[in-house]
């Protein structure tokens, strides 16, 4: 059941024998969809690094995922379909034109590299933190210089949205992002989360 509103989120616990260590998110994206391919339940994920783990705290210790210092999180997991074809992802989807500045980013986890890009987003709450920006340089410049810190919203330019689900159509195709990983071009999406569809330890 997704988290709510001043909830504990986290509990102690050691990642079992049937866990999967994943360095990165497109890591942990390339071991769900496998799963997912052949049938098998999601396995448990043991993170030691990503925008996932880092959202989450994680210190990317393996030899900590299998003692008592470990922390179990239920985590929501994204789902997308582009162009037709459906890809998961546990952090986010960012399409971007060359030089940002048409942006969609639909975030599971707070940040993008070192920026913190979704500063509201939260990984077990049921929903994605989606943000649609057409910034001029100017406007570019300004939130580079704000992002690093979660404080570039509210922008003018910047519109956000917290949904469940979303249909999302580009005038272009432009490139597609998922958890990372340059996936191909496309113009239609449509953008979905599954509560609690994972558990990760950290």
């Amino acid at each position: 059941m997704p988290i709510s509103k001043g909830s504990p989120y986290g509990e102690p616990g050691t990642l079992p024998d049937d866990g999967v260590v994943v360095r990165s998110d497109a890591e942990a994206r390339a071991v769900l969809e496998r799963a997912r391919a052949e049938g098998r339940p999601f396995p448990p994920l043991g993170l030691l690094g990503g925008d996932l783990c880092r959202t989450l705290g994680g210190p990317g210790d393996e030899a900590r995922l299998r003692s008592p210092d470990a922390v179990r999180f239920p985590v929501d997991l994204g789902e997308v379909l582009v162009d037709g074809r459906l890809h998961l992802f546990v952090a986010h989807v960012v399409v971007r034109a060359r030089g940002w500045g048409h942006v969609v980013a639909a975030m599971n986890a707070q940040f993008f590299g070192p920026w913190v890009l979704g500063p509201r987003a939260h990984p077990n709450d049921g929903l994605l933190d989606i943000y649609r920006a057409d910034l001029s340089v100017a406007d570019r410049l300004k939130v580079r210089a704000r992002v690093r810190h979660g404080a570039h919203m509210p922008h003018p330019r910047i519109n956000e949205r917290r949904a469940a689900a979303m249909q999302i159509e580009l005038d272009r195709p432009l490139p597609v992002y998922l958890d990372g990983e340059r996936w191909g071009e496309a113009r239609d999406l449509a953008l979905r989360i599954e509560p609690d569809a994972l558990t990760v330890f950290v």
